[in-house]
């Protein structure tokens, strides 16, 4: 088909651009469910534990609504449950690549010098989806392997790794057709990562009640849902990948229908004109990254309160959890605690969703590097704005944006878990003391981003990730790794005091808010000397 020619050309294109990140997403999941795997052997050796485990679980509301129900008692189908959540990083990946290679590629105009070759319409769609969907595919077959050459019944396996890939394909279509209905790259992530968290809530919401509840067939419309109706190792529903199947077709085929209603460089839905002269608030540069940020801010922050509401509720029921389970009671303790095994665990927590504000701050502090690129700082700075208002305005978000999503994670987290043991306001207290104290850490990311951005702007965003990936993997795998104390330190995130239930160091916060400190003032000097934009 002359619309389809060149698509396998722009599939090596594709692989060659991602030939490092798309190994990468590939295996943090897989690495995720064979390290629960082994977890799961070592801390519930025996049929009773499990037994006493899915007690637990299977009563519980906020273990349901955060991991989903347990069909069966066997070690694997343990591991398919508090491997729930890892679909969720595939469904992320697979419309983030899409809608990178589409809609992203469109809006910075290397679309349109590809499409000048014998490229056809349908092909950029084409290939961007091949390869997502292969890359799924491949990391639904080396979790079936790996859990096979484990011990895990060879059917599970399989069952788990293909639900896996099939919510991960189905959001790589759902990512697709975003980016033929928006003009932007951003707005196209947004509605696909709305689609993404509704889906999200909808299961949590049907499973929240346990099996029979009145809202269970919630979890049957949305796609995470039915990763989790496959029922992995609890007598295989084989039927109900047909659904995901179906649906990527039918998104699939209706991304390519609309991609030929639209112009190059516009979308489906056309934006609506602004008024003929800006409001007050933009007359300056604060006002203006208000205008850029304020979106992702507002989404950042229900996320953190939706999970600070499963946060606490689960809270309650750690210590039930342990009770006739001593190793994971240490297991938790090693993670994130000194005392109390729920103060360990919100500690815990709380750090791991500190490293997930982080990519929020990172993303803020990106967001300069961005306007660069598409040629939008150079009008602005070609006003009486100076170099450093413009960089502080976007800065300002940066550093704020995560106070904001911590604060209001800790107070959810404090307030449901202080209604459930019928102490608010001491537990509000607390949880939002664990969650703020996170910030110097979160601030050090901030800063190395925008030493980055000053120095090597072109490699501001692989540098920024990367730390971020270097502080998840030393901060918060390592002691599973078996990491020295030496790496686990690389990771700003090791220095912060485990509140609550720890004590209480100021040194090592003065140090990590002095570092971020001086890698701001590192990267406002460099900017000040270098050419904008940068090439």
């Amino acid at each position: 088909m002359k619309e389809l020619a060149g698509t396998r050309g722009l599939i090596r294109l594709i692989l060659r651009r991602d030939r490092f990140l798309l190994p990468l997403w590939i295996l943090v999941p897989v690495f995720g469910v064979l390290n629960f795997l082994s977890a799961t052997e070592n801390l519930y050796p025996t049929a009773a534990d499990r037994a006493k485990y899915a007690e637990t679980t299977g009563t519980n509301s906020g273990f349901l609504a955060m991991f989903g129900p347990l069909y069966d008692t066997n070690t694997g189908a343990v591991v398919a449950q508090r491997i729930a959540n890892a679909p969720l990083l595939l469904a992320l990946f697979s419309l983030l690549t899409v809608i990178r290679h589409t809609r992203t590629d469109e809006e910075h105009g290397r679309r349109e010098v590809l499409g000048a070759t014998a490229v056809g319409r349908h092909a950029f769609l084409a290939a961007a989806l091949t390869v997502t969907f292969a890359a799924n595919l491949l990391a639904a077959l080396i979790i079936g392997i790996g859990m096979s050459g484990r011990g895990q019944p060879t059917a599970g396996a399989f069952a788990l790794g293909f639900a896996f890939a099939g919510v991960g394909c189905l959001f790589a279509a759902v990512g697709g057709l975003a980016a033929q209905l928006t003009f932007s790259a951003g707005a196209a992530r947004g509605i696909a990562l709305g689609v993404l968290g509704a889906a999200y809530l909808l299961r949590a919401s049907g499973d929240a009640g346990g099996s029979g509840n009145s809202l269970s067939w919630l979890s049957w419309l949305s796609p995470i849902g039915w990763a989790h109706r496959v029922r992995p190792f609890a007598d295989e529903r084989w039927w109900v990948l047909a659904l995901p199947i179906a649906l990527v077709i039918v998104l699939s085929v209706a991304a390519m229908v609309l991609s030929t209603r639209r112009d190059l460089g516009a979308g489906i839905v056309q934006p609506k004109l602004g008024p003929a002269s800006a409001a007050p608030a933009l007359r300056g540069p604060k006002g203006l990254a208000w205008r850029l940020h304020r979106g992702p801010l507002l989404a950042w922050t229900g996320g953190f309160l939706i999970f600070g509401l499963a946060l606490g509720g689960v809270a309650g029921g750690v210590g039930t959890l342990v009770e006739d389970n001593p190793d994971v009671g240490d297991l938790i303790t090693r993670a994130g605690g000194q005392n109390e095994l729920v103060d360990a665990y919100l500690a815990a927590m709380l750090s791991l969703m500190a490293l997930v504000a982080s990519g929020f701050t990172i993303q803020g502090a990106l967001r300069l590097r961005a306007e660069e690129a598409d040629k939008r700082a150079e009008p602005v700075l070609s006003t009486p704005v100076t170099r450093m208002n413009w960089l502080s305005s976007h800065l300002l978000f940066a550093i704020v944006g995560p106070v904001i999503a911590l604060a209001a994670l800790g107070l959810m987290v404090g307030l449901v878990h202080g209604i459930d043991v019928g102490d608010v306001g001491g537990q509000v207290g607390r949880a939002l003391g664990g969650a703020l104290i996170q910030l110097p850490a979160v601030w050090l990311l901030t800063g190395l981003t925008i030493a980055a951005y000053g120095w090597l702007p072109r490699a501001a965003p692989a540098v920024a990730w990367a730390a971020l990936g270097v502080s998840l993997v030393c901060g918060q795998l390592g002691a599973m790794l078996q990491m020295s104390q030496g790496l686990r330190n690389v990771s700003p995130f090791t220095h912060i005091p485990r509140l609550p239930g720890g004590d209480f160091d100021a040194l090592p916060l003065i140090v990590l808010l002095c570092i971020a400190a001086a890698c701001v003032g590192v990267g406002m000097v460099a900017f000040r000397r270098r050419d904008v934009p940068a090439v």
